[in-house]
């Protein structure tokens, strides 16, 4: 042993798998897996429409209608807004006890394909706004409960919906149980791609992941600069307006993006430094964000390296947790930072410019804008399509919690029956029921005139 460390204070002392695993079993003793299956609605939970004027006002006041009327086109479109309305109805709710970094917006949508470093398309959780240390049930619940959602708006049976739901906790912990067996690195380092989904018996997904990897392989930074970018008169490259979806900033706000870019470079990674600053900013625009995110600021920078060489960077706006209020969680210096962290520790493999930074006393995270992204719409599935998208995804959410919660102390609280699947499988046909009347709440108000709204016109 090396002088003067202390072994206990930097490695675990080590313990027999089965006693770890033993110890999961005394967790589900104490809290059995069938007191998942509880009421839908929270004790003291605000109304659909209190929560929605709540959290539009720390948003930007023009970009709310939009972020009310994208709510109204379905109750999983409210549902995937509506990350801290569920939150109000979990606290308080039974847990195992057992903690991990969790999505804390783990819905069907939030799974998508993006390319590794090496040009790999694999399949992962790609939104980590909400990200926080929480229990693991809950990014199981919203998993389920969405897939209900997402089946009822593709006109999926309710014995299909109820069936995707079911069979994502079952994939969870029979993955879980997988990883408990394998050795660390392994588990670890656990990617999904096409293979994965053959193992998971998901082959009706094959073909949809395939169109949507194709897709996802064009992608690309340059795909945008071509799209999206004009070069005007003195050879300068700019944005197009595209309102009100993309708009010019001024030149105060640029300069306060591009300043804000400078204290980014130095969150990366330090092999990464140089590759940044390599670039070149050639403008900056502003760029309206899904449905969970509208009316927070977020900011387009087009970079130009080699020739006609583009990347555009997205820096976006990190509000608080909306979990943080129903979980014992210590303040975050920077929101940016704990978007990044989360998102480090969860994925398999993360964005090699993800990093965060402050523009005019706001916390922002920035990535790559297109990096070979792309996803499957749950709600555009087939019946027998939704039951293997959601084995595939809860495959995927169990390999993320067992990045940072032992996988041996949860397979063992997941234990090898079905009372996880039943309890939380029936929990989220509830679940969805409630949204479905938070919707109809949200709707009413609307026509009421008490909320504004403003539809998108898709054509």
């Amino acid at each position: 042993m090396m002088e003067g460390v202390d072994r206990q204070t930097v490695f675990r002392l080590w313990q027999k798998p089965a006693e770890v695993y033993a110890r999961g079993c005394d967790l589900r003793a104490d809290v059995r897996p069938k007191l998942h299956d509880h009421d839908a609605r929270g004790a003291g939970r605000p109304t659909a429409v209190e929560f929605v004027r709540a959290t539009n006002a720390p948003r930007l006041a023009e970009l709310t209608p939009l972020r009310v009327g994208r709510m109204l086109a379905s109750p999983f479109a409210f549902f995937r807004g509506s990350a801290g309305l569920m939150a109000a109805d979990l606290a308080g709710t039974p847990t195992s006890g057992v903690t991990a970094q969790i999505c804390g917006d783990a819905h069907a949508a939030n799974f998508g394909l993006f390319g590794t470093n090496e040009g790999r398309i694999i399949m992962d959780i790609n939104d980590f706004d909400e990200t926080v240390p929480g229990p693991w049930e809950w990014d199981l619940k919203r998993l389920a409960a969405s897939l209900v959602l997402a089946g009822r708006a593709g006109g999926v049976s309710e014995d299909g919906c109820a069936k995707a739901a079911k069979d994502a906790v079952r994939a969870y912990r029979r993955t879980m149980a997988r990883l408990a067996e394998m050795p660390f690195l392994e588990a670890w380092n656990a990617l999904a791609d096409a293979a994965t989904i053959g193992k998971l018996k998901a082959d009706e997904l094959l073909d949809d992941f395939a169109k949507a990897s194709k897709k996802a392989r064009k992608n690309t930074s340059a795909k945008v600069a071509a799209k999206w970018t004009a070069r005007g008169e003195g050879d300068e490259v700019r944005f197009v307006e595209n309102l009100p979806v993309l708009r010019h900033v001024t030149s105060e706000v640029a300069r306060s993006v591009a300043d804000g870019l400078a204290g980014y470079v130095g969150t990366l990674r330090e092999s990464r430094r140089g590759l940044i600053t390599r670039y070149a900013i050639a403008d900056i625009a502003f760029r309206v964000v899904g449905t969970g995110s509208v009316g927070l600021r977020n900011y387009l920078v087009l970079l130009h390296g080699n020739d006609n060489d583009a990347l555009v960077l997205q820096v976006k706006q990190a509000a608080p947790s909306c979990l943080a209020p129903y979980l014992n969680v210590p303040p975050h210096e920077h929101e940016g930072k704990r978007v990044v962290d989360g998102a480090r520790l969860v994925q398999a493999e993360s964005d090699l410019l993800l990093g965060w930074t402050t523009v005019d006393g706001r916390h922002y995270i920035v990535r790559q804008f297109r990096n070979m992204k792309g996803d499957i719409d749950p709600t555009a599935l087939r019946e027998d399509h939704l039951d293997d998208y959601g084995r595939l995804a809860g495959a995927l959410l169990a390999r993320a919690h067992c990045r940072s919660a032992d996988p041996r102390l949860l397979a063992g609280y997941c234990g090898d029956d079905a009372e996880l699947d039943d309890a939380v499988g029936n929990y989220a046909v509830r679940y969805a029921d409630t949204v479905e009347a938070d919707h109809a709440e949200l709707r009413a108000a609307v026509r009421r005139g008490e909320l504004d709204a403003e539809i998108e016109d898709r054509d």
